[in-house]
């Protein structure tokens, strides 16, 4: 994981009076380019880091910097308890719980320090995302193989046969990634996509490449959404609304009906979300929308004259 290697690097650091990225980059396994990266991150973490070329070149932490032992506070302990007690209770990741047992003595028994702040990230797993997330977790380990179906957008399957690399979640999923050999390069898959995962025997040697490596990085991370409408709410949804679209996006009309002026990646999922309002919202914007939404209700209900 990124964040362990951060930490190691810095470690050397300290350790040590100069280390060469070469050097650096054989003992992590990763690219040059990514040990940069992370030499900037821990300049940015407040570290001072010096630079220096040459054939004895390298990087040292700057004269006069020193790391205090007690550098985490009761405070920081009780917040890295409270994040990884979430993701324990979403992943059921048993390293994670030997974790929280030793993070959790370091705070007083008798501190209200430990109900500052509560996170429960279990709803974002089903048992069955549990039962992969946990596979995943031992075969990225072990550095082993992995075989699974998936199902891509348009409902295509494929057999692929991956090098895992990392487990994460991102807004409401799991996704796993790692380099595909079957289409020869990183790809990131989404948990609930998969299907018949399977750990092989073969093992593999992890390659010199982050996620952030990949001319191909998953999902609309740059992009804009492009599709901009205005819906219609009825008052009654005003809770329900609030909780989905920001503030700013809202407008209420003086018979407490709410005018939202929301922007989403594609039509497909405007369709999606208007339909599941059902008739407590109205499509106002783009015309050309409101004319396939007519289109698709109308076809919706041929299906039931049938």
């Amino acid at each position: 994981m990124k964040l362990d290697r951060l930490l190691s690097i810095t470690m050397a650091l300290l350790n040590t009076k100069r280390v060469g990225a070469a050097e650096l980059a054989e003992r992590f396994e990763v690219s040059l380019r990514t040990i940069y990266r992370d030499m900037e991150s821990i300049n940015q973490a407040g570290i001072p880091i010096a630079s220096f070329a040459g054939q004895d070149g390298g990087y040292e932490i700057m004269e006069g910097y020193r790391l205090e032992r007690q550098s985490l506070s009761l405070d920081d302990f009780a917040s890295i308890y409270s994040a990884l007690r979430g993701i324990q209770s979403a992943a059921d990741n048993q390293d994670v719980a030997g974790l929280l047992d030793r993070i959790g003595a370091l705070i007083p028994a008798k501190s209200d320090q430990k109900a500052a702040l509560s996170m429960d990230l279990q709803w974002l797993s089903t048992p069955a995302e549990k039962e992969k997330i946990r596979l995943l977790h031992a075969t990225i380990k072990e550095n082993r193989l992995l075989s699974f179906e998936y199902m891509d957008f348009h409902g295509q399957e494929t057999r692929r046969t991956i090098e895992p690399m990392a487990i994460y979640i991102k807004g409401y999923a799991w996704y796993v990634w790692g380099y595909c050999l079957t289409r020869l390069d990183l790809r990131v898959f989404r948990l609930s996509r998969i299907n018949h995962l399977q750990q092989l025997q073969e093992t593999f040697i992890r390659r010199n490449m982050e996620l952030e490596d990949s001319p191909n990085k998953w999902v609309q991370q740059d992009a804009e959404p492009q599709v901009e409408t205005v819906l219609r709410f009825k008052a009654s949804m005003k809770t329900r609304v609030r909780d989905v679209f920001d503030p700013s996006q809202i407008e209420v009309e003086e018979d407490g009906s709410m005018k939202v002026t929301a922007r989403y990646f594609t039509k497909e999922a405007v369709l999606k979300q208007v339909l599941s309002y059902g008739t407590e919202v109205k499509l106002i914007e783009p015309q050309e929308m409101v004319f396939q939404l007519r289109n698709h209700l109308a076809a919706i209900s041929r299906l039931y004259d049938e």
